[in-house]
């Protein structure tokens, strides 16, 4: 097993060139199945763990998700970058400290910070905070002494304020207050991808990919470095779920569990570890 050090070192070297799909694992068993694909990194979904916990998405406690999150990260040999989500708190001082605790004990290589507030009518931190919390994000992982990687997000496009030209004001803003990667999930232009990276350029952009509007190819040609799936994964997992438990309930029939996995291929698979 590599050290935290060596985890983080990879994942910076991951960011400077060529472009890399980080998926989303939402437990040890999916984490184990995507590094036994070959990903060279993964990313914890806070809406997939939300889930397999019983919750809805932001409802975690910090000690419950950096409890899964730790889980993931000591699983594997492949850097994980845990999303943070708003760092547990509003006021800089204490995303600061759990920035800190996060990075300093749960083993991952990188963390994001986003700036949503979950209010429909004002759903943004405002701009100056949403700035000082990076910041503070950025000292708490100075003071952990683990050189993890910071990814400042502005959520506007998933949070009811598509707007392009305030998504790239934030996203330079949280690049010059210390964060290393930059991430608007829910943009699907691609010259609007392309204006962020150009904008925070030489800085590397993460860009969402939960549907097939793009490819791994057309993004890299735009210079986009990382590439997520955020719950995707996870929702795909629930719709096979679902959709078999559903027939049994309503129609007390099984086709489709004819469509599952043998548990040789799945035990052939955690055996590689």
């Amino acid at each position: 097993m590599p050290t935290l050090r060596e985890k983080c070192k990879t994942f910076r070297t991951l960011h400077e060139s060529g472009c890399f799909v980080i998926p989303n694992p939402w437990d040890v068993g999916s984490a184990k199945m995507l590094q036994a694909l070959g990903f060279p990194a993964l990313a914890t979904t806070s809406s997939g763990i939300a889930w397999s916990l019983g919750h809805a998405d932001n409802q975690l406690s910090l000690d419950q998700a950096l409890s899964r999150i730790r889980d993931i990260a000591e699983s594997i040999d492949v850097p994980v970058n845990a999303d943070f989500e708003g760092g547990f708190a509003v006021e800089p001082e204490l995303v600061q400290t759990n920035v800190q605790t996060a990075a300093s004990t749960s083993g991952v290589s990188g963390l994001s910070i986003e700036d949503s507030t979950g209010d429909p009518a004002k759903p943004l931190v405002d701009f100056t905070l949403a700035v000082e919390r990076i910041r503070a994000a950025r000292a708490g992982i100075e003071a952990s002494a683990n050189p993890v990687l910071l990814t400042g997000r502005s959520e506007g496009f998933i949070a009811g304020r598509p707007d392009i030209a305030e998504t790239i004001r934030r996203l330079v803003a949280y690049a010059e207050a210390g964060a290393d990667c930059l991430y608007a999930p829910g943009l699907r232009s691609m010259t609007d991808i392309a204006a962020v990276v150009n904008s925070v350029s030489p800085k590397p952009v993460n860009v969402l990919v939960s549907t097939d509007f793009t490819t791994v190819a057309q993004l890299a040609d735009l210079g986009v470095r990382r590439i997520s799936v955020g719950g995707a994964l996870a929702r795909s997992a629930w719709r096979g779920f679902l959709e078999a438990a559903r027939e049994i309930a309503e129609q007390g029939t099984f086709a489709q569990l004819a469509r599952a996995l043998p548990s040789a291929a799945l035990e052939q698979q955690f055996a590689k570890r």
